[in-house]
């Protein structure tokens, strides 16, 4: 798991880069933000 978020970056980082605002798409995260910031996804504990 970590070569792999190494190698592409984590689900924020792969989202802006491929649909997010800087990208001809622009979409917005809106749901699909972090809890913090108003949306439904949160990182499940690891142990």
């Amino acid at each position: 798991m970590y070569n792999v978020v190494k190698q592409v970056g984590n689900y924020g980082e792969s989202y802006d880069r491929n649909v997010g605002p800087a990208t001809p798409l622009k979409l917005e995260r809106g749901q699909n933000a972090l809890w913090t910031k108003g949306g439904l996804m949160y990182a499940i504990p690891f142990r």
